[in-house]
C-alpha cells in the first residue's frame, strides 16, 4: 500500500515536471514570438520601402508603340514590384479634384504629361539604386522626366535602420532572459536531486552514466514544452491571418517554417545543455557543500 509520504513525493514531482514544461512552455512561446515579429517587422518595412513611386513623365509626342515597349520592359527588370500607368486626361481629373477647380478651362489647355506610377522592389529603394534606374530610364528620348522623392527614400531608410537596430537589441535582451530563465528551472529541477547524484557518485558511477537519465528527462521535458509552443504558435498564427489578412504573417512560410522548427529545437538543446552544466555543477561539490 502506497505511503502518505510516497503519495507526497509523486504530488511533488508531478508538481515540478509540471512547472518546468510550463516554463520552457512559456519561454519558447515568447521567443517564437519574437521569431515572428522579426520576419514580419521586415515584411512590413519593405511592404512601407514598396510605397515610395518614382514617376515617369513621357512627351507628348511619345506613340503607343514607345509605351508598349516601355512597358515590356518594366515587366522584365528586377527592380520593378508594380506599375500603373496614368494618362494625362485621368492625371488632369485627379488635380481638378485635388485643387476644386478646372484649370484646364483656364489654361485652355491640358498641361500634364501620361506618366507611369513605378513601385521598386525594397531592396532598391535607395538613393544611389534609383538615381542608376533614373540615368538608364532616362536614355529614351521620348521621356520627359523621372521624379522621385529624394528625401522621403532617405527618411524612410533611417526610420528603418534606426527600428530593426531597436528590434534586433529588444529581441536579444529577451531571448536571454528566456534562455537564463529555462535554465533556472532546469538548474531547481537538478538541484532537488542533487543528493541521489551524489550518491550515485559515491557508489562509483561515472559521471556520464549520472548524467545520461537526467539529460534524457529533461530533453523530453523540452520536446513537450516546444511542442506545446508551437501548437501555439500556430494558433496564434491562424488567429492573425483569419482576422487581420493584412498583416501577411503567413506570406513568407519559409521563414516561418524555420521559426517554428528552431523553437523545436531550442526546447531540446537549452535543456541539454541547462541539464549537462546543472549536473555536472553537483557532481564536482564536495559532499558537505550540498547542504
Amino acid at each position: 500500500m502506497i505511503s502518505k509520504f510516497d503519495r507526497f513525493q509523486k504530488r511533488r514531482l508531478i508538481s515540478s515536471y509540471f512547472s518546468v514544461v510550463l516554463s520552457i512552455f512559456l519561454m519558447l512561446f515568447l521567443l517564437g514570438v519574437l521569431g515572428l515579429f522579426v520576419i514580419n517587422s521586415k515584411n512590413l518595412t519593405n511592404d512601407f520601402k514598396e510605397t515610395v513611386p518614382l514617376t515617369v513623365y513621357f512627351k507628348d509626342e511619345a506613340q503607343d508603340s514607345t509605351h508598349t515597349a516601355f512597358q515590356e520592359n518594366l515587366r522584365v527588370a528586377p527592380w520593378v514590384k508594380d506599375y500603373k500607368f496614368v494618362t494625362k486626361e485621368a492625371a488632369g481629373e485627379l488635380h481638378q479634384k485635388e485643387i476644386g477647380e478646372n484649370f484646364m478651362e483656364f489654361l485652355g489647355m491640358n498641361p500634364l504629361l501620361d506618366s507611369y506610377d513605378i513601385h521598386l522592389r525594397a531592396a532598391y529603394v535607395e538613393n544611389d539604386s534609383i538615381l542608376k534606374i533614373q540615368s538608364q530610364l532616362r536614355e529614351n528620348p521620348m521621356l520627359a522626366d523621372a521624379y522621385y522623392d529624394k528625401q522621403l527614400v532617405t527618411m524612410v531608410n533611417d526610420n528603418v535602420e534606426k527600428v530593426s537596430m531597436w528590434v534586433l537589441i529588444i529581441s536579444g535582451v529577451l531571448a536571454l532572459i528566456a534562455v537564463l530563465l529555462i535554465n533556472s528551472s532546469m538548474r531547481l529541477s537538478i538541484h532537488s536531486n542533487r543528493f541521489i547524484i551524489k550518491t550515485m557518485q559515491m557508489v562509483g558511477a561515472t559521471k556520464s552514466f549520472i548524467r545520461r537519465p537526467f539529460i534524457w528527462k529533461s530533453i523530453r521535458l523540452g520536446i513537450i514544452g516546444a511542442v506545446l509552443a508551437v501548437i501555439a504558435l500556430i494558433g496564434l498564427l491562424y488567429y492573425l491571418d483569419t482576422n487581420y489578412p493584412a498583416l501577411g504573417v503567413m506570406r513568407d512560410q519559409i521563414m516561418t517554417g524555420a521559426v517554428l522548427i528552431g523553437v523545436l529545437f531550442a526546447g531540446i538543446i537549452i535543456t541539454w545543455i541547462s541539464t549537462f552544466i546543472a549536473t555536472q555543477r553537483f557532481l564536482n561539490l564536495r559532499t558537505d557543500d550540498l547542504y
